[in-house]
């Protein structure tokens, strides 16, 4: 039985005034809120059990009846702390889906993540320079590595570059991670040694990529599951803003086709 967790734990700071009395993922997008999109294309790919780590105003996502896993550190901790803060149900039974809570995608891309048979999964957006140019005048102020092995692999991702060499795609922050590896996923966690040389503060404030390079580097092999497009991410102000002017002109399906 495939599963989702949804990682809304943050205080979105740059759609404020937005999240100023409510969680980023209750922000609307072409009025729904990205829960409510991203929550609907999961039900249509046969996906029903599915729980939100929950963190800032919280409350709000716990009372439209979601299964919640909150993370009273929010404020001081990141979205690998609140992925594992949800343990309960990570030790389920079933593939896992790890999303993060302020993008949407389209059905066609969600289906390619699940039916892929690797242990773990994560998308990639091959054709990510056109969406990355019109969100900002010079993609790399934002894009990050990633870097692939010739068998299709991620070799590294997540860090900051100034060479267009180093972004074979972006990851867009979809994961998959098949049943019988959660059991594995959790003990490393659990067991993470944290050298004085990384470039990591620590466990609580770590990001997802983090985490990801980090298996990468204890030789797990990393599948990236190659999109063109077909995604947003609503990040800030700006992007809600400009999501929507394209909306109102029709352009908006040519970056990521919503309800679909």
């Amino acid at each position: 039985m495939m599963r989702a967790l949804i990682l809304a734990a943050g205080e979105g700071s740059r759609l404020r005034p937005l999240t100023k009395d409510k969680p980023k993922a209750l922000v609307e997008l072409c009025d729904k809120t990205l829960l409510e999109r991203q929550v609907s294309i999961l039900q249509k790919a046969g996906i029903t059990d599915i729980a939100i780590a929950t963190g800032y105003k919280g409350e709000q996502i716990q009372e439209l009846g979601f299964n919640c896993y909150h993370n009273p550190d929010y404020a001081t901790s990141n979205m690998v702390y609140s992925l594992f803060n949800a343990l309960p149900f990570l030790e389920r039974e079933g593939d896992l889906i790890i999303s993060y809570g302020d993008i949407v995608y389209e059905l066609d891309n969600l289906k390619k993540i699940i039916t892929s048979d690797a242990a773990v999964n994560v998308m990639v957006d091959k054709e990510w320079f056109k969406y990355w140019k019109m969100r900002f005048v010079d993609p790399l102020t934002d894009a990050e590595s990633l870097i692939l092995n010739d068998d299709g692999t991620i070799k590294e991702l997540g860090l900051k570059t100034e060479s267009y060499n180093d972004i074979q795609g972006q990851y867009i922050g979809l994961i998959k991670v098949r049943r019988d590896k959660l059991k594995a996923l959790i003990s490393f966690y659990h067991n993470l040694k944290i050298k004085k040389s990384s470039n990591i503060k620590d466990l609580n404030n770590m990001f997802l990529t983090d985490f990801i390079q980090l298996l990468i580097n204890a030789d797990w092999d990393i599948r990236a599951i190659l999109i063109s497009g077909g995604w947003l991410e609503v990040d800030s102000l700006k992007d809600l803003n400009l999501y929507e002017g394209l909306a109102k002109s029709k352009e908006l399906d040519s970056y990521c086709r919503l309800d679909k």
